[in-house]
């Protein structure tokens, strides 16, 4: 029975109440039961208390407690503990209660509770905490005036709540309860994440017991399961990491992981309480992921160099994702992916630095690596400004190394505008013009490249060698918009 969805609908009348008991139903008093406890309005001696309480309010409670309830007359029993009540007996009523119940849950549920440990302990504690909550709403249906006057202003637990915690105390928190709950569940997860079935339920019934144990807040379930557990998880994912580093790839690792975080993340979902789900997956973040950044990035022969190097953009993609998870982790490809550029940076401006080297070539060979990590940049790093930057800065870095990279730059632009080059349509050589803006952009030393820049333009126009005239003056308004060179043309 969901205790929460339990609704007992009382009129602004004090006498009118209900039960969700099948065998209970809407009770009202009567006009004459009225009358009756107007008359009743006056000094009750101990004789008379002891007798409402001994015979029928406790007496009714233990019969409820056994699930003996069919025969009783809730609109006298509410009658009996509203008169208590009224005369001023509410200390006796809840202090009476509160033994009677406790009574019960130390002798009889606790007992049968022990005693289950060894063979079908979960359904026993859960049956036994579902016979209790049904019972306690049964009690404080008849207690509900008790509830609304004394307990209210004495600031004590509310019936149902103090049965609650009655059964926290007596019951799940006792030690060997206590214990052998916390080590049952820790190892039925166990079970399942070695791919062992288990009964699911018995488990998610357990959790919702212990979240409802806490009443207004989930330190119970916290302190009694979930701390213990996410210790557990923590010591088994460090020992897995190391496991599965051993035994894969980087590529592999990556998506075990993913898969990994993501079983837990439904476990925590499905049978374990949902709040749950936001700390397991920090504590795989951390064991799977931030513990090892260094080790995943730099593997050899399948981390970010091997990646990039084989053109593998859905493992990068893959691991740019699993990575954004954890603090550092983009960061951490991204100082790979520019270590492993400006590597490939070097030797080709190395290889082009020699005197006589085709400065065609040369930039050509640049724009192929920009294109290539472009593409890097949107289909693995999701256009990350953090990975363009330093893909930027890398081209700047080893384009600078060759001083003669502004000439051969040059002169790539020139052979593009020629008359008799290789031949390209007028939209392929505005884009490949674009392209080589790019690289002018790199330069540092601007004005060489403006003075040889100045020097092949005149050549072209003098021999009447270009090819169009359009794309002279595109080319001379795009270096004009960059405001690093001031050409004419005449």
């Amino acid at each position: 029975m969901n205790i929460q969805s339990h609704r007992s609908n009382f009129n602004n009348c004090p006498f009118t109440i209900s039960t969700e008991n099948s065998n209970v139903g809407r009770v009202k008093i009567s006009q004459s039961n009225l009358l009756v406890l107007a008359a009743q309005r006056t000094a009750m001696d101990d004789r008379y208390v002891n007798e409402i309480w001994n015979t029928s309010l406790k007496a009714a409670i233990q019969e409820i407690q056994k699930k003996n309830n069919s025969g009783l007359s809730f609109e006298e029993l509410y009658r009996n503990a509203y008169t208590m009540v009224l005369h001023k007996h509410g200390e006796k009523l809840y202090t009476g209660t509160r033994e009677v119940v406790m009574e019960h849950l130390v002798q009889k549920v606790r007992q049968d509770v022990i005693d289950s440990l060894n063979n079908n302990f979960l359904t026993t504690l859960n049956s036994a905490w579902n016979d209790h909550r049904t019972a306690m709403i049964m009690i404080r249906d008849i207690l509900m005036y008790m509830d609304r006057v004394y307990v209210s202003g004495q600031k004590l637990e509310p019936v149902f709540n103090l049965g609650v915690i009655l059964f926290r105390d007596n019951v799940v928190r006792y030690p060997s309860i206590r214990d052998h709950l916390r080590q049952t569940l820790l190892d039925m997860v166990a079970k399942e994440r070695r791919g062992e079935i288990i009964e699911k339920s018995a488990v998610k019934n357990a959790c919702q017991m212990l979240m409802s144990l806490g009443i207004d807040n989930r330190s119970v379930y916290a302190d009694d399961f979930e701390t213990p557990f996410l210790s557990q998880s923590a010591e088994f994912y460090r020992l897995e990491s190391q496991k599965l580093l051993a035994e894969n790839s980087a590529s592999v690792y990556i998506r075990k992981v993913a898969a990994r975080i993501s079983e837990e993340a439904e476990r925590a979902v499905h049978y374990l309480d949902k709040s749950t789900e936001e700390r397991i997956v920090r504590v795989l973040e951390d064991e799977l992921i931030t513990k090892h950044l260094k080790t995943i990035v730099e593997m050899e022969n399948s981390g970010v160099y091997s990646m990039l190097k084989f053109s593998k953009c859905d493992d990068l993609a893959t691991m740019y994702k699993l990575f954004e998870r954890v603090p550092n982790g983009h960061s951490t490809i991204a100082d790979c992916m520019s270590s492993y550029l400006r590597e490939q940076g070097r030797a080709l401006v190395t290889e082009n630095a020699e005197e006589g080297k085709n400065a065609i070539t040369y930039v050509q060979n640049l724009l192929d690596l920009k294109d290539t990590f472009d593409y890097f940049l949107k289909n693995s790093f999701n256009d990350d400004k953090i990975f363009k930057k330093r893909i930027n800065s890398d081209f700047e870095y080893f384009i600078n190394l060759n001083q003669r990279s502004p000439e051969y730059l040059s002169l790539f632009i020139d052979d593009k505008l020629k008359k008799g080059g290789k031949e390209l349509g007028d939209q392929e050589v505005e884009v490949v013009l674009d392209k080589a803006m790019i690289l002018f952009r790199y330069l540092e030393e601007k004005d060489v490249f403006e003075r040889y820049y100045k020097q092949h333009l005149a050549k072209r126009l003098l021999l009447n060698k270009s090819a169009s005239d359009d794309a002279e003056n595109n080319m001379i308004s795009r270096l004009r918009t960059e405001g690093g060179c001031q050409c004419t043309c005449k």
